[in-house]
Formats: structure tokens, sequence, C-alpha cells
């Protein structure tokens, strides 16, 4: 199943929130470290936006969560 971005948020932490949040309604997540600042240090994973996944099927759903969420 392709896996397509949803959103990008700041930090890890406010992805597994999110991703927590679409499962809890039956949406499929995950989450990725982007590669803004890519090669930035040496390979050392040093956080920065991580960009959220849910699969094309859910795409729609996972929207409307978003929307309703406040921030």
């Amino acid at each position: 199943m392709e896996l397509v971005a949803l959103t990008v948020v700041p930090t890890e932490s406010e992805a597994q929130v999110l991703c927590g949040l679409l499962r809890a309604n039956g949406v499929e997540c995950s989450y990725r470290q982007t590669n803004f600042g890519a090669g930035a240090a040496d390979g050392v994973p040093i956080g920065g936006p991580v960009e959220v996944l849910v699969t094309e099927r859910d795409l729609d759903d996972a929207r409307r969560l978003l929307d309703a969420t406040p921030d």
C-alpha cells in the first residue's frame, strides 16, 4: 500500500501524538524524518521536521481529522 504525505510537523514528538490521534480514529499512520538540512551533521540525526504519512486510501479521512483538531 502506498504511503502519501499528510503534513510535516516540527518534531518527532508531535508526529507521535498526531499518529496516535489518527490511529485512534482508524487511520493507518507512520512518520519519517524529512531530508531538510541533509548533511548538516555528517549523517548524525539531529532532529528537525518530520513528515506524517498515511495510506492513499485514508488521506481524505486523515485530512478531515487534522482540520477538526484545534491548534
